[in-house]
């Protein structure tokens, strides 16, 4: 398998079936294998219902429930374990994070042998209460690494 991609979701039951079609349609369009691991971290919507109604449609996808919220880290760490992929790609569901990315993401693990890759949002869709604290974070780091993030 070329891909798994490790999806920690919260209380995102309405942005779930567009996120996998858009998965599917460029994973197709590219042609690489592809699980998606869906950690659901304790939601109160409907979230892992809606993941397993999509494993119809999607044979692909893997839904695992946490019974609390136990954060982002342990949804992700979850779902490493889970993957069998030659190349692990995180995406957050609320469709923030383009699918688009994934096959040169994946390139440039396989292509040109880097150990990781990160990219980040440049054009930002959440409230300013996330991104301010962001920033905030970004300098914090910046000052002290001397790393621009």
């Amino acid at each position: 398998m070329d891909v798994s991609i490790v999806v920690p979701l919260y209380n995102e039951e309405e942005s779930l079936a567009e996120l996998l079609a858009w998965i599917e349609q460029v994973m197709g369009q590219n042609k690489l294998s592809y699980e998606v691991v869906m950690v659901d971290d304790g939601s109160k919507d409907q979230s892992l219902q809606v993941v397993n109604d999509l494993k119809k449609k999607y044979p692909e996808i893997k839904g695992i429930k946490f019974q609390r919220n136990y954060g982002k880290s342990a949804a992700l760490h979850t779902g490493f374990q889970e993957t069998m992929g030659d190349v692990v790609i995180t995406m957050d569901a609320d469709l923030q994070d383009s699918p688009e990315e994934i096959p040169e993401l994946y390139r440039m693990v396989k292509k040109d042998s880097f150990d990781l890759v990160s990219g980040w949002k440049k054009k930002r869709h959440d409230p300013i209460s996330k991104r301010f604290p962001s920033k905030i974070y970004n300098r914090l780091v910046r000052w002290m690494t001397g790393i621009k993030l």
